[in-house]
């Protein structure tokens, strides 16, 4: 219910709402690139990190990341991608979201997105073809290229005990972070688009829609949790209630929590693209 995994969880889940409202099909893709960031890791964020490295094989955290890992239900049959990524830069470009790259985000959101997928019907709500992807705006492949590495090189060398030592001198300590008057000048932003999954021979018909909050991350995720409280103990029948509780997503919460989340000054916009 945090940064990780709530936006991409409920765009998608929104999205793919917009697409069954407005073309009465399934999803067949949804991609979502965080579009703004600016923030740094708490120490709690930063030492969950290094615990995961120090505790886990990388190995441990491959099984555990993933796709459908978390889903309640058996995954759906392997469908052909609609776009593959470049293997050098990690970089793929769409006319919507501009040029993109791997994000170090994708995987945990990814199971989430999928557990969603499994808790509200599967094939018969999102799609049997359904995918997630999720990615960094970048400015140009060559910066895309560098994080890409950057990245890869940044979590092989989490393994090795000097390294996680190192940076833990470098780190905020837990209960620690950014003061109140850094936090009111970061901003986060998502953009996301989902293809639907029209029949073949059809024209591709796509859905748009972004989440935008000012202010810290931190405190964002006081408001998802807070707001999320609000729906369950006194909002409406949402398919959270009607599932009687267990590891549900934030997406369960449905369209009330969403509506909270807007007033509250997050705001997530959804509509079909023309």
């Amino acid at each position: 219910m945090g940064i990780e995994s709530a936006p991409a969880d409920l765009l998608s889940w929104s999205l793919v709402s917009c697409i069954q409202a407005n073309l009465h099909v399934p999803t067949r893709e949804v991609v979502l690139s965080m579009h703004k960031a600016a923030g740094s890791l708490s120490g709690g964020t930063s030492a969950t990190i290094l615990a995961l490295f120090t505790k886990y094989s990388l190995s441990d955290l491959s099984r555990s990341n993933a796709a459908y890992a978390l889903s309640p239900i058996p995954a759906p049959k392997p469908t052909t991608p609609l776009h593959r990524d470049s293997r050098l830069t990690g970089a793929r470009h769409l006319p919507t979201l501009g040029t993109l790259t791997v994000s170090p985000t994708h995987l945990t959101d990814r199971s989430i997105v999928h557990r969603s997928w499994g808790l509200l019907g599967g094939s018969n709500f999102y799609g049997p073809n359904f995918q997630y992807s999720g990615y960094l705006r970048v400015r140009n492949s060559l910066i895309g290229m560098l994080i890409h590495l950057g990245l890869g090189i940044g979590m092989l060398a989490l393994i090795l005990p000097p390294v996680r030592w190192l940076l833990r001198l470098f780190m905020y300590a837990p209960g620690m972070g950014a003061d109140r008057a850094q936090t009111k000048k970061e901003i986060l932003e998502y953009r996301a688009v989902a293809t639907a999954d029209t029949k073949a021979g059809e024209p591709l018909r796509y859905a748009k829609a972004r989440l935008r909050h000012e202010g810290g991350m931190y405190y964002l995720t006081g408001m998802f949790l807070a707001e999320a409280a609000f729906v369950i103990l006194r909002g409406g029948d949402c398919e959270a209630k009607k599932m009687g509780g267990g590891v549900l997503t934030p997406a369960t919460l449905g369209v009330e929590f969403v509506e909270r989340l807007n007033k509250g000054g997050c705001r997530i916009e959804t509509s079909m693209l023309d």
